[in-house]
């Protein structure tokens, strides 16, 4: 929530030279997966190169899109449109932690004709159902053909679309888990942010937010105001109030007074209430940053 003090700078795109906005904007808009896209041009010469322009759209059916943007420094295209404008098939490789470096690599602008799963030291294995190669140590293999290619514009800077529908997927089975699920942290993959950055996704980096699916949350707007005008209390942390169906009843509340040590301490304390209710807030917090949504619910409504 915005307050008083806060500044807000305000910019028209139209008044930021090209290379300024793009940095912005993937500042901004970030963490985008990659698409590692494997081409062939139509004598048959492989090309590789990433782009963060990119995410799936469908499932069924199972579409992606990725744009290779026109060069804002020369306005000129790259060797990949160019390539799946004569041949109409790609392969989208998934990156990891492990293949970030030699994918970084491959970004090269070397000449047309310069076979950059060479330069990277990468593998080029064979597709089933495309001309285009798969990168033997890209974790997930998608092999696509191109339904369309959208020109969003001639000047530097400008996109283009590139939709293209999955036809054979490729899993190593090393990153996936005993129910056959693709495993977050075994697959150890990376996104781009502006300029040099990446960010991996595995570690702490990982949490889980439970989709508000199987019930309707009640909303923020249904939380007792003495609770979601609390100074202790975060917006994520009243989306994770707001997101349950039914409130504890007062018997669980008055059971768990007496069975959550902490918060039986602190209704025993000689305090003014202003100040139990603080702590309590606090207490809360604690238990809803664990992801112990009903007991922050109980001890709220506890004071």
């Amino acid at each position: 929530m915005e307050t008083p003090n806060t500044l807000v700078r305000s910019i028209d795109p139209k008044e930021v030279p090209v290379a300024e906005l793009q940095l912005l904007l993937q500042t901004a808009i970030a963490p985008r997966p990659i698409c590692f896209a494997s081409t062939i041009d139509k004598n048959g010469i492989p090309n590789l190169s990433p782009f963060s322009f990119f995410n799936m759209v469908s499932t069924n059916p199972p579409v992606f899109v990725f744009s290779p943007a026109r060069r804002v420094r020369d306005n000129t295209i790259k060797h990949t449109l160019e390539n799946v404008y004569e041949v109409a098939e790609v392969v989208i490789n998934v990156v990891n932690y492990d293949l970030v470096q030699q994918c970084s690599l491959s970004s090269t602008e070397y000449e047309k004709g310069v076979n950059e799963f060479e330069k990277a030291g990468l593998t080029p294995v064979p597709s089933e159902l495309i001309k285009p190669y798969r990168v033997k140590e890209s974790p997930v293999q998608m092999e696509c053909k191109v339904k369309q290619i959208i020109e969003l514009g001639h000047t530097p800077g400008a996109g283009n679309l590139i939709i293209c529908e999955l036809l054979r997927l490729h899993i190593n089975e090393s990153i996936l888990d005993e129910r056959g699920h693709i495993n977050q942290h075994k697959i150890d993959l990376v996104a781009r942010l502006g300029g040099d950055w990446y960010c991996r996704a595995s570690g702490p980096a990982l949490f889980e937010v439970e989709k508000p699916l199987r019930t309707k949350g009640m909303g923020v707007d249904q939380i007792p105001e003495r609770i979601r005008y609390s100074h202790y209390l975060t917006g994520n942390n009243l989306g994770q109030l707001g997101n349950v169906e039914v409130l504890p009843d007062q018997d669980d509340v008055e059971i768990y007074k007496k069975i959550n040590i902490e918060l039986a301490s602190l209704l025993r304390e000689q305090i003014p209430n202003e100040l139990i209710e603080q702590r309590a807030h606090i207490l809360a917090k604690k238990y809803l940053d664990e992801g112990k949504v009903p007991e922050a619910w109980k001890i709220l409504l506890a004071v």
